[in-house]
């Protein structure tokens, strides 16, 4: 597999409203959780984290309102670049969601690029498959540079967990974060995207995405089946024979986990049966301490905080391991490497 490189990023957050305000936040571990206007089933106020729209929209309106920040904020990184040559992909969530606005699928794309008042590439498309699809997505944008010969394509996602059908649905299942829950996740909201173009376009400094692999989980979450982590075993070792690199050969790891044990778990097991030298250390960094579960927002914050820690210095190494997974069991990992002028 050839690599393709990060180019920029574009970020609307719970911390930020910019790429680099959101990755600053992050990396200082602030975050803005505060009280909705939803509440639980005991009469509390849900804790959310949502980003400050003005108005504020709802269903398939407020996608377009956060991706279309993040996405400006990356064709104003290409300049003059003519974007009837660029896709566009964008992320959403997956169609059985709970809450979901309906439709998305035949408008979203025609809405976004009249908000933007720009056409994309006739490749463009919608990729209603969670926080995976930010992965398949990626792998899509492979197929298309070396099919195509096309010189970006860009990636978006933007996703809301601040809808009363999604946080009933979630509450009853005890996913959520509650005063009587504690193994649930905070509902939050972002909008975020990355620009990539194929590897051999070389920079002074360059994010590479060396590898991709996924895999199938059965003992998804709430399955109650044995678990193993064979799903994400799985998409470790594809993007390891895809990257020609190992597991060993990263430096640390950046997860959408996002509270519940269930993710936390499965990393440490995956851990276990894929490391085969003894690490010292092999930190994982987690956007939704800052910003939430934020969905199919997730891959391009993740490939956004991943650039920018590297590219300024406090990134604790040069290899990162990024991998994801959906409730009903599909998993997606990415090996990632930063390469200066020389190379390395």
């Amino acid at each position: 597999m050839q690599s393709i490189s990060i180019c920029a990023s574009g970020m609307v957050t719970g911390v930020g409203l910019t790429a680099p305000s959101s990755c600053a936040a992050i990396r200082c571990g602030i975050d803005n959780f505060q009280e909705t206007r939803f509440m639980d089933n005991s009469g509390d106020r849900i804790i959310g984290s949502s980003v400050p729209l003005d108005p504020s929209w709802r269903g398939g309106a407020k996608l377009v309102s956060l991706f279309a920040p993040a996405i400006r904020e990356c064709m104003n990184a290409l300049k003059n670049e003519d974007f009837e040559r660029i896709p566009l992909l964008l992320c959403i969530a997956e169609k059985d969601r709970p809450g979901r606005a309906e439709e998305l699928d035949d408008h979203l794309l025609d809405e976004v690029q009249d908000e933007l008042k720009t056409r994309f590439h006739e490749r463009s498309a919608v990729i209603s498959q969670g926080r995976v699809g930010g992965v398949k997505a990626v792998k899509m944008a492979m197929d298309l540079f070396y099919q195509s010969q096309l010189p970006y394509c860009i990636v978006a996602g933007a996703d809301s967990f601040l809808v009363a059908g999604t946080l009933t649905a979630f509450e009853k299942k005890d996913r959520l974060l509650t005063g009587n829950n504690s193994d649930g996740f905070i509902p939050g909201e972002a909008g975020a995207a990355v620009i990539l173009c194929p590897g051999n376009q070389k920079f002074d400094e360059h994010m590479d995405i060396k590898g991709i692999g996924f895999g199938k989980e059965d003992a998804f979450i709430d399955s109650g089946e044995p678990f193993r982590a064979e799903g994400l075993v799985q998409a470790i070792r594809e993007a390891s024979k895809n990257s020609g690199m190992t597991i060993d050969d990263l430096d640390y790891r950046i997860t959408d986990a996002s509270g519940e044990q269930y993710g936390f778990k499965e990393a440490a097991l995956a851990m276990t049966r894929t490391l085969r030298k003894r690490k010292e250390e092999f930190d994982i960094r987690l956007p939704s301490d800052c910003v939430a579960e934020v969905g199919a927002a997730i891959v391009p914050i993740a490939l956004g905080v991943a650039n920018a820690a590297a590219k300024n210095g406090y990134a604790p190494g040069k290899g990162v391991l990024c991998h994801f997974g959906n409730d009903d069991g599909q998993r997606a990992v990415m090996f990632l490497r930063f390469c200066n002028s020389g190379g390395a």
